[in-house]
């Protein structure tokens, strides 16, 4: 029993993993429409920044941002993460935009479809990510 939940809580953090990547993806970045597929209908985030977003405001300002490029994509390193509960997935990883490094952390949730969104999402500003 323990070893079937060790492998869903694992599928769950992959999945996860790959749903985070694919929104730091430039062609998801620049898209509204798909940008949306992986943001929860309660979507908040604390950027970089210090600014709070919403889920429209985000849609509205992420094809603009920083990372929105290939030239000046996302540089992602050492993301891990953990199974908070059954469709429940921490994530901590650091970034480096355009020589701008941050933390990052975000909780993902698996809906009733299957699909996995974004609940929350915070940056916090690092001279090095170590």
């Amino acid at each position: 029993m323990e070893r079937g939940r060790a492998r869903m809580e694992n599928e769950d953090v992959d999945q996860a993993i790959a749903a985070e990547l694919r929104l730091l993806d430039p062609d998801v970045r620049v898209s509204p429409s798909l940008a949306s597929e992986l943001l929860h209908p309660d979507f908040t985030e604390v950027g970089r920044s210090g600014r709070r977003w919403d889920r429209a405001s985000i849609l509205s300002a992420l094809p603009t941002m920083a990372g929105s490029t290939h030239q000046g994509r996302v540089q992602v390193s050492g993301m891990t993460g953990r199974a908070l509960a059954p469709g429940v997935v921490h994530l901590a990883y650091a970034t480096q935009v355009e020589g701008v490094r941050a933390w990052r952390s975000s909780v993902w949730l698996r809906g009733g479809d299957g699909a996995w969104r974004v609940l929350y999402h915070q940056g916090t500003p690092t001279r090095a990510c170590e």
